[in-house]
């Protein structure tokens, strides 16, 4: 694994918004890109959290701005970017982080409406954030998305968090078609998984408490690797499924091989047939 990069500096003068950013990944993240010289705008539900992440980041010398949304209202998402766009400039870097984990029980005894929410949340989120930010992005020719996915979307031993798994499937598909529809664009969209990281959520679920100390990943490895994929580092695995305990460099090595054999990515395997 190579050294770790110099980050200080990297996104200087670009505007980042950062959904989730309140506390436990966000916030690391929110940090993270503020540090890089990132101006950041932190958006979340709790806006006694959002206005602490931007406090401490302001704190530390940094840019940042806390705005209340519920990233599934179309009307608070579009209002939200627009006074970030019209306080900070152009938004250059989106970070779909928003997410709740839904109902941990069989799905026969679930109820419907929290099972759509999670899926609410963890999918109709990260589309309406980044169709508020895409036309501005493309009519610049350049931008980046991040979308803060998770193994269990790739998986099938997830026990009752179906809604979850469900979503987290769907974020990988949205994000490689999304990139395939704005390449052209000069627009960067990835799926980042970022662990198990001990945050209120995950703190929350039973299943992790058995759990080793070297299973959890620290916030600040996937703030990281955010950073990274937001400065271009990743550009050639544009599309593609990134987990923080990837090497980046060593991928961006393989990244012809990746694309020639449809890598980090869904795909069905079979043994013969038309693909369509």
């Amino acid at each position: 694994m190579t050294a770790e990069p110099t980050l200080p500096g990297r996104l200087a003068n670009q505007v980042a918004i950062v959904t989730g950013g309140g506390r436990g990944i966000g916030r690391a993240i929110a940090d993270a890109l503020a540090d890089a010289g990132a101006v950041v705008a932190v958006v979340a539900r709790s806006a006694g959290e959002i206005d602490e992440t931007a406090s401490t980041i302001r704190r530390r010398g940094g840019r940042a701005i806390a705005f209340a949304a519920d990233v599934v209202d179309p009307d608070a998402v579009a209002a939200a970017v627009s006074e970030a766009e019209a306080r900070l400039g152009p938004v250059s870097i989106l970070v779909n982080n928003a997410g709740i984990s839904g109902p941990n029980t069989p799905l026969w005894e679930t109820d419907a409406a929290d099972w759509w929410r999670t899926v609410e949340v963890n999918l109709r989120g990260p589309m309406l954030c980044a169709r508020a930010v895409l036309p501005a992005m493309v009519r610049r020719g350049r931008g980046t998305i991040i979308n803060i996915g998770s193994y269990a979307g790739i998986r099938a031993d997830t026990g009752g968090f179906s809604a979850y798994a469900t979503s987290k499937a769907a974020l990988v598909r949205f994000t490689d078609s999304l990139a395939a529809s704005t390449r052209e664009h000069g627009v960067d969209v990835f799926t980042v998984s970022p662990g198990v990281v001990r945050t209120a959520m995950t703190d929350a679920i039973d299943q992790f408490a058995a759990l080793s100390e070297d299973a959890w990943s620290p916030p600040e490895q996937v703030a990281l690797l955010t950073v990274r994929l937001a400065a271009g580092d990743g550009a050639r695995l544009n599309g593609r499924f990134i987990h923080v305990a990837d090497d980046l460099d060593e991928l961006v090595g393989e990244a012809a091989r990746i694309e020639r054999e449809g890598l980090y990515t869904l795909r069905l395997l079979k043994l013969s047939g038309p693909e369509q």
